[in-house]
């Protein structure tokens, strides 16, 4: 059959089953990303896509902000790699974006590797690349198998690809285990073998980073078999000293839940903390952390609460002391303010984990994040668990100075230097900040002939003055910070390339609001600050209005969430803040979304209009008239943690009403 036949074949095939579904099972999860595919995404089946590959730098970005999950992973990948390699299968890792950030395939069809785009730096989410095996695999959270005709597009119709889902331990999906081959026999049943090994590596390197990330606390590691506990670990579990639950791994969430410990889904609020080891187990604390001081043999049974099931426990003792995630050393305390930068969310994570061990290293750091993101918190963080600490930290607008002033502010003048100067001369903002930091925040907006300034500052350490005819030595460390890109400015001549190369030693990348999985932390947290400053101690925040923050997008990111906390905080009535008080653009911003601006609302009701004390979800079940793919679409969350919420929150739908 020539390829002009096969891809008209491959076409008719996908518009005929979008007319007639198929069936349920894996059929189905292809039939709905070929819908996505249409009706989302725009492609066309008739139109092969070519691979995408994002430039270098970008991929760089990508591989810096999953290195924690590399770093482990990287054993697992290769392990499974020498396991595949005599059927001819390449191995990806790709991130939760679809980027591949790890590859190894064999380096004498390295051509063939690139064309088909099943090398390092492709993108494969299925926006770009159709239905796949990593872009299906985002989308639905599932592990399943693309074969030949699978896929949308047919540039890809000749591979096999199979991948399955790595989540982080609050269930985030944190990446995607993918393993294809160029050749393979026609039937899809032929690769029912692959599917089990690469959901095994998949939960193996899930497990090796959830030991990693809680390796200061005790974990509890349950089976159903006792000669299995030690090797297999099938559900870990990670607690206080007290018992207080903090995370488990897949296997384990789904224990607790079996036994009616209710967690959340994806990106929701983790409430492990109200509960214990002894909801779960008919236990003492005393008895689970001693498992191994008692038992001969390191493994105890233990009776499971209500259903009675016996489980076979081991325990891993704590590696280090010191927070989930945390980059600090055994005591060391100095660390706090970095650590209250986030909670779980893995991009943040590896970046506090960079910004750690760089603290009291002799570089200047760059931040990059979009406007709002926390840049000069992050400075200010460095600084205060620094060596630096109890010197000045420094802080300058490059934006917001007059161009007239910046030069004096920045270096300082001598007494007459010019008219209007004071009498006494002043000490420019960069000896002010000597022996600390100073933080140059939007350097991108400095105009060119004080970079060449600043550049001999950082190049000789010193600072000459205004009308001064000798320099002034400064010890400084400079962290820089810009929402722009400055490779494109240095192409345009806007921005010195030697300046970039000097500020640049190290650079930290903070993801937007709407990317973290920590939002309800940021929330919680930012009004608490908000809260102590007023002094509303009894103030509290309403699940309605949190519920309305976590479904809006900020574009304004944590600036615009700080801001409006504020406005809640100030025009709420009695000692509770609810959807209501939130600015107007919060509680219905989502619809902003294009999507959403052309989303139907019932009739005799304009889009975006809620019921009176309607609740946000609610809101766009009922605009959506129930239908669960369009309102997981619009608020970019996947259908299971629809149904969670709409669950938590009591919300039935007019259909099932009847039944109830």
């Amino acid at each position: 059959m020539n390829i002009a036949k096969a891809q008209r074949e491959h076409v008719e095939t996908i518009l005929s089953s979008l007319e007639h579904p198929r069936g349920g099972g894996e059929e189905a999860v292809i039939e709905r990303s070929w819908r996505r595919c249409i009706d989302r995404y725009g492609l066309d089946p008739a139109r092969p896509s070519p691979p995408r590959y994002v430039p270098d730098q970008t991929l760089r970005e990508h591989q810096d902000q999953a290195d924690g999950l590399i770093k482990v992973a990287r054993a697992g990948v290769e392990q499974l790699y020498r396991q595949v390699h005599p059927l001819e299968y390449v191995v990806l890792l790709t991130d939760a974006r679809g980027i591949a950030v790890q590859f190894l395939g064999a380096s004498s069809a390295h051509r063939e590797h690139q064309r088909t785009g099943l090398y390092l730096g492709s993108n494969w989410s299925e926006e770009h690349s159709g239905t796949c095996a990593v872009g299906t695999c985002i989308q639905e959270e599932l592990p399943l198998t693309c074969h030949h005709s699978d896929h949308f597009s047919a540039h890809h119709i000749n591979l096999t690809c199979t991948a399955a889902p790595v989540f982080d331990p609050d269930g985030q999906l944190l990446a995607v285990l993918d393993i294809s081959a160029y050749r393979s026999p026609e039937s899809k049943t032929s690769q029912t073998f692959a599917l089990q090994v690469v959901k095994h590596y998949a939960r193996m390197i899930e497990d090796a980073y959830f030991l990693q990330r809680y390796n200061g606390y005790h974990i509890v590691c349950l089976d159903r078999s006792r000669e299995f506990v030690l090797i297999n670990r099938r559900y870990l579990i990670a607690i206080e000293e007290d018992g207080t639950l903090l995370a488990a791994n897949t296997a384990g969430r789904k224990l607790l839940r079996h036994h009616e410990l209710p967690l959340p889904g994806p990106g929701e609020a983790r409430p492990f903390r109200a509960w214990h080891i002894q909801d779960l187990l008919d236990a003492e604390v005393d008895d689970v952390l001693n498992i191994q001081r008692y038992c001969d043999d390191r493994v105890r049974a233990f009776l499971t609460h209500r259903h009675r099931e016996l489980h076979f426990a081991t325990l891993i003792e704590p590696q280090r002391r010191h927070p989930a995630g945390s980059t600090a050393h055994p005591g060391d305390s100095s660390l706090a303010p970095l650590e209250a930068l986030a909670d779980d969310d893995p991009a943040m994570r590896d970046t506090l984990t960079r910004a750690a061990r760089l603290r009291n290293e002799p570089i200047n750091i760059l931040v990059i994040g979009e406007t709002g993101t926390g840049k000069e918190r992050m400075a200010r963080a460095l600084h205060d668990s620094s060596l630096r600490r109890d010197k000045p930290f420094v802080a300058i607008n490059c934006a917001a100075m007059p161009e007239s002033l910046i030069e004096s502010e920045l270096f300082g003048y001598e007494p007459g230097s010019f008219t209007g100067a004071n009498s006494k001369g002043m000490k420019g903002l960069i000896a002010q900040a000597d022996g600390g930091t100073l933080f140059l925040d939007e350097i991108g907006d400095m105009p060119l002939q004080l970079q060449t300034r600043l550049l001999r500052v950082l190049a000789e350490g010193e600072v000459l003055p205004i009308g001064a005819n000798r320099p002034v030595k400064v010890d400084l460390r400079v962290v820089a910070a810009t929402h722009r890109d400055l490779r494109g400015l240095i192409d345009l001549g806007q921005f010195r390339e030697d300046l970039f190369y000097r500020l640049n030693g190290a650079s930290l990348r903070l993801p937007p609001l709407r990317e973290r999985a920590d939002q309800a932390y940021l929330i919680r947290k930012l009004f608490e600050e908000l809260r102590a400053e007023r002094g509303e101690s009894r103030t509290r925040l309403r699940g309605d209005a949190t519920t309305a923050m976590l479904a809006y997008p900020w574009p304004g990111n944590i600036r615009e969430l700080h801001n409006a906390l504020r406005y809640a905080l100030a025009t709420c009535e009695g000692d509770e803040v609810v959807v209501g008080d939130l600015p107007e653009e919060c509680i219905s911003g989502h619809l902003a979304h294009p999507a959403a601006r052309a989303a139907r609302a019932p009739e005799g009701l304009a889009p975006g209009v809620m019921l009176r004390g309607e609740d946000p979800l609610q809101e766009t079940l009922r605009r959506h008239h129930w239908n669960i793919s369009a309102v997981a679409r619009e608020l970019g969350l996947s259908r299971p943690t629809i149904y969670r919420r709409m669950k938590r929150q009591g919300i039935v739908p007019p259909h099932q009403q009847d039944a109830h």
